[in-house]
């Protein structure tokens, strides 16, 4: 497009040159007047197609939403109010002078005077001329007679009159006789047809003719009657010369006035033309600011569009687009800026990059270390709503803690009951701990358990986002290992302080016995015989606990080793069924065995393990006294990385209170028990790596689950089967 705007505008000038070359030179626009208006309208008509090309184009980019073709649309419309605006006045007050100054050239003063001045150039002519034709008819009057010397009478002529040659000629056109003041002149200047058909007619002719050199002569010519009848008719030709200041003068007037004629003639053609010149230098000039005007918008619109891509491509995120500076102006600098920018946008998306990783690494970090935590962790905002819980948190309340996230505790405590006691603890904390740091002690109350929970609670600076973090641990068992072991220490002393007087009370009894028996009477011997037994068999019951009392505090050296649990089992149980099996009804309830195949084994103490059976079987039993359709059920299967033993009765369960506390020495429901069999039980199950739990099962009864740890992690596939003992 730039070099078809080049073409034009090199044709424009062209045009532009011819039209005023043609309006000077009239001989010139007489003979390309056609060809001039046929380029032009094809000029016109080739300008007029641009233009509307480059309309068209526009159009097709405001309708693509081309970038930069509003900022063309704008310049085009101003290009074209500074070019019609003052191009429309300049052609309207071009036009209205044209058209008065080409009529004054034609005002009727003028007319008048040029016709005055030919006038009166041809009155002169005509004087002179009527002047020689005078002095010719006198010269022809005396050659008329016979007498006369032709050439004497011409000579006469020459001599007394201002011509400039004389000649007489007979009626076939032939000299008779010749006479001139020209001495080159050697032969008469011989009339013209129609002078000699006036001389026929007996008329006079007289002419101002222009003959050798350019000069203007005056041309008379009279017929000679001569008197005789013989003689034909002769002819008497006078050429005088114009004088050069009238010639001169004449041929002016002449000139002007045949000029004067033309412009008359192309008057309507010449205002054709010069008004089709200001057409097309008005169209020029439209054309030229409509081709600015796209010119200007592209060499604008593209550094822009360039930017504006590069823009877009930022607002993706892409900032890797450069642009090449083509100019050091304003474009240039903003090019550069842009550039600028864009270096120091991905310099510091990378270092974002860079910090938002290192912030997930340690985010990750973080979250690792939380999940492999084993205490529970809540994060709380400033208004105590949770923001993050790690994993252990919920296993240890058994509350999936994620679905109260954005919950403040009260809100919490309101959805899931058994959070009360916890989100009272929490907020009272919170609100009252010094130093921003505080720690409590809350029961906490699951579906089969009692837990003790120990809260830590600390607030996050507010640099941070502010709120605060609490960190909670189980602390039942540690609590239960301390009882334990303050009733170890306990049992073990008292075992030792009361061991020591025992036998020499049950000696100094039976002493007594021994001599005093001989000594009383009946009566007496009665009385001491039964106070005796009666020291004695306290004596031996005190013995029986403090022997429990040593059992229970004595940290014995286990004898591990690799054993079948069914196994174990099923010797344990042989015991009862030979006890049963002595032809009398039995006293014990029936005992029904679930020993699931293949299950895993276990590394532990065959003895220890064996007094565990005997405990859970002895407390069934004893839990079904007075129990209609008594039945125990001994079942093991395998559990996660281990095995699992469970003493199932229908009896009446365990109370609540005594639930919670049951593996606490002197618990018990029991009349005659000590309460050591279940703590010393749970220490057992402890020594091994186990775990233990009570719970009740409906309607009613009780299941006592111990859980051992394999000796391989493999899982083996459960096939029960049920043996009635």
């Amino acid at each position: 497009m730039k070099y078809v705007i080049l073409v034009v505008a090199g044709l424009s000038t062209v045009m532009l040159y011819l039209l005023a070359s043609s309006g000077a030179n009239t001989e010139f626009f007489e003979r390309h007047y056609r060809w001039l208006i046929v380029s032009i309208t094809v000029f016109l008509v080739l300008l007029i197609g641009i233009t509307g090309f480059l309309l068209g184009r526009l159009r097709r980019r405001l309708k693509t939403g081309q970038f930069g073709s509003r900022l063309a649309l704008r310049l085009l419309i101003v290009f074209s109010l500074m070019a019609i605006l003052p191009g429309a006045l300049i052609y309207s007050i071009s036009v209205q002078f044209l058209e008065k100054s080409i009529e004054s050239w034609f005002d009727v003063k003028v007319d008048r005077a040029l016709e005055g001045g030919l006038t009166l150039g041809q009155t002169v002519l005509d004087n002179l001329l009527e002047e020689l034709q005078k002095k010719a008819q006198a010269a022809a009057l005396n050659l008329a007679e016979p007498a006369t010397f032709p050439l004497t009478v011409l000579n006469q002529l020459l001599i007394q009159s201002q011509i400039q040659e004389a000649t007489l000629f007979n009626q076939e056109g032939k000299v008779i006789a010749f006479t001139g003041l020209d001495d080159a002149a050697l032969f008469p200047e011989i009339p013209n047809t129609e002078a000699m058909r006036h001389i026929r007619m007996q008329k006079n002719y007289s002419a101002v003719e222009t003959l050798a050199n350019n000069t203007l002569y005056l041309r008379v010519l009279v017929p000679v009657n001569v008197l005789s009848a013989e003689e034909d008719i002769r002819v008497l030709q006078v050429l005088q010369r114009v004088p050069e200041s009238i010639a001169h003068n004449a041929e002016i007037v002449q000139a002007g006035f045949s000029d004067y004629q033309e412009l008359m003639l192309s008057r309507q053609g010449l205002t054709r033309l010069y008004s089709v010149t200001l057409t097309l230098a008005l169209l020029l000039a439209l054309f030229s600011a409509l081709a600015s005007a796209f010119v200007i918008s592209e060499k604008l619109s593209a550094p822009l569009g360039l930017l504006a891509e590069g823009t877009r491509a930022v607002a993706q995120g892409d900032f890797s687009r450069r642009h090449q500076i083509h100019s050091t102006d304003e474009f240039g600098a903003l090019t550069e800026s842009f550039n600028l920018m864009t270096e120091q946008l991905a310099v510091a998306r990378q270092i974002a990059q860079q910090n938002q990783q290192e912030v997930e690494n340690a985010r990750a970090y973080l979250e690792n270390i939380l999940a492999n935590l084993s205490s529970g962790v809540i994060v709380f905002d400033q208004s105590l709503r949770i923001r993050a819980v790690n994993q252990s948190a919920e296993q240890i309340l058994q509350i999936p803690l994620m679905r109260f996230a954005e919950l403040t505790v009260e809100e919490c405590a309101e959805q899931e009951s058994g959070l009360k006691l916890l989100a009272g603890e929490i907020r009272s904390g919170f609100n009252t701990g010094e130093a921003g740091e505080w720690q409590r002690q809350v029961l906490h109350f699951t579906a089969d358990k009692e837990q003790v929970l120990l809260l830590r609670g600390s607030r996050l600076p507010q640099t941070s986002g502010g709120g605060g973090v609490v960190v909670f641990d189980d602390i039942t068992s540690l609590l239960q290992v301390q009882r334990t072991v303050a009733w170890g220490e306990v049992a073990r002393r008292l075992a030792h302080e009361i061991k020591n007087p025992l036998t020499p009370i049950q000696l100094s009894a039976e002493r007594l016995q021994h001599k005093l028996v001989n000594k009383l009477d009946e009566p007496d011997v009665k009385i001491l015989k039964r106070s005796t037994e009666t020291i004695v068999s306290q004596v031996e019951a005190l013995k029986r606990m403090v022997n429990e009392f040593r059992e229970y505090a004595r940290v014995p050296e286990l004898e591990l080793c690799q054993l079948d649990i069914n196994r174990l089992v099923q010797e344990v149980l042989a015991l009862y069924q030979a006890s049963d099996n002595t032809g009398s009804e039995s006293p014990h309830p029936p005992i029904t065995l679930q020993l699931a195949g293949d299950i895993p084994q276990v590394r532990g103490d065959p003895a220890r393990l064996r007094q565990i059976i005997h405990n859970l079987l002895q407390n069934a039993q004893d839990a079904l006294v007075n129990t209609e359709d008594a039945r125990i059920t001994v079942q093991t299967r395998a559990a996660n990385n281990g095995i699992e033993l469970n003493v199932t009765d229908n009896g009446k369960g365990f109370p609540e209170q005594v639930k919670a506390h049951a593996f606490e020495p002197y618990v018990t429901t029991k009349q005659k028990g000590t309460g050591l069999g279940l703590p010393i039980v749970k220490k057992i199950v402890d020594e091994h790596g186990g775990t233990i739990k009570i719970q009740n099962i409906q309607p009613h009864g009780a299941q006592i689950s111990i859980t051992l740890p394999a000796l391989s992690g493999n899982n083996a596939q459960t096939a029960t089967q049920s043996t009635p003992i």
